[in-house]
């Protein structure tokens, strides 16, 4: 067997491969006898069927499976071998070779491969980027609280509505025969202040005019009145007469012991100001996953700014096409810039990995799939606490699953290549509290 690769290019290069018989027929012949050794067939005991029936009946059929294996197997190694780094998969080009395929033909196959193209990383000792030790400021504090306590409080009907309240309620439309719906408004979610303060004072059976257009953005609106957006958006008449049903209100819970020990494990707050400290503390971790999310940010438009590089783009749109042969022309070239911004930045993030030794082993996807597991179940029950070996069954279950496997394990790639970074490049780090980081993200 020789193989060997040309370039046409800097981004496009030939694979050819020249298989003798010698080189395919020893596989072939092993096949054949293995197929023999299982075949059940008319007239044959099984396990019994001659060889040489299995070659003269399936024998064509087997040495084209075969040979495409071998094909792609040294193509592989050959590939690794030579640290081609290639994008996509090779391709096989129309060849006007006519062969037999009686076991004895020199076969000759050519691929195309779509190379990455040469650059250098943009990133050094010397790159400076903006940290954020973000603070919770009183007004992201306060509604951390009230959401919580919301979260944990308890529903009541009271007579009059006020700000806030939730109206089950009839909307109707203000022409014959127009729409009508009874459902659940959040006073909340009305946009027009005008409208808003109108929806407080009122009681069950009151009536008010409203301009729903006015009142509620379009995918609020569809919901409420239970249409599209598109219907939403086109209707005829915007006026609606509301007439209030009943008044829910969502009373927020006490700061007491008891909604304590419902957060946090039994005793560890006993006061507001404990309570308080530790959700300041609760929310300013999590700003620090906004702080590092505006720096991979940062890193990323910084690296796409100044790698500027030259794709194999037809040999990309033919691969495409091949791989998803569903889609369209249109399809392919509406989403094809997306497809090279994003190819962009994975070359970056190999050659980070490639040129500095890093490795994603499965123990860290291990550990990433608890994280998120974790965060997960804590955000449905801030007090059920899994087992470590809770956790890790979990993670091994959900790794089972390609796609989810496949998607952790880019995602402990990508944080690798951010922590290399981060220990490579200036951080100048700043205090700021979160609503100017909101101005700023």
């Amino acid at each position: 067997m020789n193989i060997s690769h040309e370039n046409v290019d800097a981004i496009n290069a030939v694979i050819n491969v020249a298989l003798a018989p010698e080189d395919y027929n020893p596989q072939v012949d092993k096949e054949i006898k293995a197929q023999a050794k299982k075949a059940k067939l008319p007239g044959f005991r099984p396990g019994q069927v001659p060889v040489g029936h299995i070659r003269r009946t399936y024998g064509k059929s087997i040495l084209f499976d075969e040979i495409n294996k071998l094909v792609n197997d040294k193509i592989t190694n050959y590939i690794s071998e030579n640290k081609l780094e290639v994008l996509g998969q090779p391709l096989p080009l129309e060849d006007d070779a006519q062969y037999s395929w009686d076991y004895k033909d020199n076969f000759n196959f050519k691929y195309e491969i779509g190379l990455a193209p040469a650059f250098d990383l943009p990133f050094t000792a010397e790159t400076e980027f903006a940290v954020y030790d973000i603070k919770a400021d009183q007004e992201t504090l306060a509604d951390r609280i009230k959401n919580l306590r919301r979260s944990y409080g308890k529903m009541t009907n009271p007579e009059v509505s006020e700000e806030g309240d939730v109206l089950y309620a009839t909307l109707k439309q203000d022409k014959e025969e127009g729409l009508e719906k009874t459902t659940s408004i959040r006073t909340d979610i009305v946009e027009d202040a005008k409208i808003k303060k109108s929806l407080v004072g009122l009681k069950k059976d009151d009536t008010v005019k409203i301009d729903v257009k006015k009142a509620f953005k379009t995918e609020d609106l569809a919901r409420i009145l239970g249409i599209t957006e598109e219907e939403a958006t086109a209707l005829d008449v915007t006026k609606f007469e509301l007439t209030v049903k009943n008044i829910n209100r969502l009373e927020e819970a006490d700061l007491n012991q008891e909604f304590f020990d419902k957060l946090f494990a039994e005793g560890e707050v006993t006061e507001e100001a404990q309570f308080t400290e530790k959700v300041k503390e609760e929310v300013e971790n999590l700003f620090k996953q906004n702080s590092d999310q505006k720096l991979r940010n940062d890193m990323y438009t910084f690296g796409m700014e100044k790698v500027d590089v030259t794709f194999p783009e037809e040999f990309l749109k033919r691969w495409l096409k091949a791989t998803n042969p569903s889609i369209s022309e249109e399809e392919l070239n509406e989403g094809f810039a997306d497809f090279l911004n994003n190819l962009k930045w994975t070359i970056i993030e190999n050659r980070v990995v490639t040129e500095n030794g890093l490795e994603v082993k499965y123990d860290e996807v291990i550990n990433l799939a608890k994280e998120r597991i974790y965060a997960q179940i804590k955000m449905y029950n801030i007090n059920e606490e899994p087992s470590d070996e809770q956790l890790n069954q979990f993670a091994i279950q959900l790794l089972q699953d390609r796609e989810q496997g496949n998607r952790l394990f880019e995602e402990a790639k990508a944080l690798k290549v951010f922590d290399h970074l981060k220990g490579l490049v200036k951080l100048n780090s700043s205090d700021i509290e979160f609503k100017e980081f909101e101005k700023l993200a």
